[in-house]
């Protein structure tokens, strides 16, 4: 498909056995915008704060992620994040794009950074905003990764459930999170296929340890291998993946930049939208 100029525009492509929908917006360098795993996600309506700002230099291409908004409801559970980097990568290829700049948020934000890891030539730069799998097996989970599990669990989901953990973990100001972005998230939420097989669960199983410890980046032996030019952007109150993780991959990978954002939460690039797009451009556009 040719670059966009104007507003986002929504199709579905194969990539394998699914169908992955995406929007995408701009043209310029591709950059591709990794959504995170919460419950009634989609690539939209996490980055509906920055499609605009990032379309002005940059072909912007923003999917659902397997499992999520209108994509096919299917992750390989043994292995979630090879799966949905594979997903990524198999996007790419379909799109005709050679290389791409990847953001992603948590969970998106650990399919980027095993994608760099998997297929490193697909990759360009990387912005990395809390990303999930960074030191999973090394502390007990935080309350936001236990009640962004529990929510498909016990009585089942609930919109009372969803505010609670977009308002209380999400993001570091409550009043941010308006009922009409509640009601949005909890019908995607309740899709049956969803509901049936959660894309993002606790693993279970016999093999439930060996799946923890692929899901847990920082212990693989690639991670410093990956030379890919990387902003990580973390909220300093983020609750659902703690900030401490940024010295981490800071500390691990040879060409990582870290930066902490004041006042936010685990949703930076939607909290301080402003910010975030700024920092963006400005690393996504530097000269080589």
């Amino acid at each position: 498909m040719s670059a966009r100029s104007g507003p986002e525009v929504g199709t579905t492509t194969r990539v394998g056995d699914r169908e992955i929908y995406y929007t995408e917006a701009g043209s310029g360098p591709a950059v591709v915008l990794l959504h995170g795993g919460g419950p009634g996600a989609s690539g939209t309506s996490n980055y509906s704060r920055n499609i605009a700002a990032l379309a002005r230099d940059f072909r912007v291409i923003v999917p659902d992620l397997p499992g999520y908004g209108g994509s096919t409801k299917r992750v390989d559970q043994s292995d979630p994040f090879g799966d949905l980097a594979a997903a990524v990568g198999g996007l790419l290829d379909a799109l005709g794009i050679g290389r791409a700049h990847l953001v992603g948020n948590s969970y998106g934000g650990a399919a980027a950074l095993r994608l760099a890891m998997d297929r490193p030539e697909q990759v360009d730069r990387l912005i990395l905003l809390a990303p999930g799998g960074v030191g999973t097996t090394r502390a007990v989970p935080t309350r936001g990764v236990r009640s962004l599990l529990a929510y498909y669990t016990g009585d089942g989901p609930s919109r009372e459930k969803l505010a609670e953990f977009l308002r209380e973990y999400l993001v570091h100001d409550a009043s941010a999170i308006t009922d009409d972005l509640v009601d949005l998230r909890y019908r995607a939420s309740i899709d049956p296929e969803v509901v049936a097989a959660p894309p993002l669960r606790r693993p279970s199983g016999p093999a439930a340890l060996r799946t923890l410890w692929r899901m847990d980046l920082t212990r693989d032996r690639r991670l410093r291998r990956v030379a890919h030019r990387t902003l990580v952007v973390w909220g300093t109150e983020d609750r659902v993946n703690r900030p401490s993780g940024g010295r981490m991959l800071a500390e691990a990978m040879p060409r990582c930049d870290l930066f902490l954002a004041a006042g936010a939460g685990h949703w930076v690039q939607w909290e301080r939208a402003e910010l975030f797009n700024e920092l963006a451009a400005a690393f996504l556009g530097e000269p080589r």
